[in-house]
C-alpha cells in the first residue's frame, strides 16, 4: 500500500540543516526537471509582479523571496515541512518509531516544486502551487504529467494506491485505475450528501494515520481498504471502470 498526499499550501522552515541535494530525492529520474522548475521559479520569484503571479498576498512575501534562494536554504524531512490540516490529522511526530518507518516507506508527496518526494526526503520551504505557470514550462500539471508517469510507474507497481490528493494535485498524474482508490468526503443530513473543503483534508489526514497505524496487514486491495476504513467511519465503495479509479466515500455526519 502507498499513500498519495498532496503538499500543505503553507511550510514550515527547516531551522537549521543542509541545503536540498537533488541527488539524493526519491524518484532521480524528475532531478533535471527539478532543476528547471527550481530555476523557473527563481526567476519568477524575483519579478516585481511574483506575488500576482504566483497567486498570493503580500503576507506570503517573505515565503516568495525564499524561492530565490532554495540552493541555499536549510532543508528538513518533507514530513516536517508540510504542515497544515491535512499533515496535523496525519501526527506523523506522534507515531512510534515502526510506524514513522511505515510511513516514510509508505508515504509519497505529489509537489508543483518537486513533482514527487518520499515523506522522510529532506527539502526547504517553499512556495508554489501546481496550478501555477512558470515561464519556458507551462502549467506545472502538464508538465509533470509525463515525468511523473515515467517516474513512478516502477515504483508503484503491485502496490495499491490510496489516493489521498486533491483534484489539482490529481491532475500532475493518472495512475493505474485497477489498483488506485480515490477518497472523496462528504457530509450528509437528512440524505442530501454535501462535498467538504476542509473536513476533506482532516479527514485524509486521519485516514493516512489510521492505515499507517493500526493493527493487522496494509490493505491490499479496494475491498480491503474499504473495511479497514469502515474501523472508523461510514464508508462506500464504488467500484472503478478501465478508464476510471475506485472510489472511496467517506460519510460524515452533516
Amino acid at each position: 500500500m502507498l499513500i498519495l498526499l498532496p503538499p500543505s499550501e503553507g511550510k514550515t522552515p527547516a531551522g537549521r540543516g543542509s541545503p536540498v541535494d537533488l541527488d539524493e530525492l526519491h524518484f532521480p529520474e524528475l532531478t533535471a526537471a527539478r532543476r528547471d522548475v527550481i530555476a523557473a521559479l527563481a526567476g519568477v520569484s524575483a519579478a516585481p509582479n511574483a506575488l500576482d503571479h504566483l497567486g498570493v498576498g503580500a503576507s506570503l512575501a517573505h515565503e516568495v523571496a525564499r524561492n530565490t534562494r532554495l540552493g541555499v536554504e536549510p532543508s528538513g524531512p518533507a514530513h516536517s515541512i508540510y504542515t497544515g490540516v491535512l499533515y496535523d490529522a496525519l501526527g506523523y511526530h506522534g507515531m512510534t518509531a515502526t510506524q514513522k518507518r511505515k510511513a516514510d516507506a509508505g508515504v509519497v508527496v505529489v509537489s508543483g516544486l518537486w513533482g514527487a518526494v518520499g515523506f522522510a526526503d529532506h527539502i526547504p520551504a517553499y512556495r508554489l502551487s501546481m496550478s501555477v505557470g512558470l515561464p519556458g514550462l507551462g502549467r506545472l500539471a502538464s508538465y509533470w504529467r509525463p515525468r511523473l508517469g515515467d517516474a513512478l510507474a516502477g515504483h508503484v507497481e503491485g502496490h495499491l494506491l490510496v489516493d489521498c490528493r486533491s483534484s489539482t494535485y490529481a491532475a500532475a498524474w493518472v495512475p493505474a485505475p485497477e489498483r488506485t482508490v480515490a477518497v472523496n468526503v462528504f457530509t450528509e443530513r437528512d440524505g442530501t450528501r454535501k462535498v467538504v473543503s476542509h473536513f476533506a483534508k482532516h479527514t485524509r489526514g486521519e485516514l493516512a494515520r489510521h492505515l499507517l497505524t493500526r493493527r493487522g496487514k496494509a490493505p491490499e486491495s479496494p475491498a480491503q481498504l474499504a473495511r479497514a476504513a469502515g474501523e472508523k467511519w461510514a464508508v462506500e465503495l464504488l467500484p472503478g471502470t478501465a478508464r476510471k479509479a475506485h472510489a472511496l466515500n467517506i460519510i460524515l455526519d452533516a
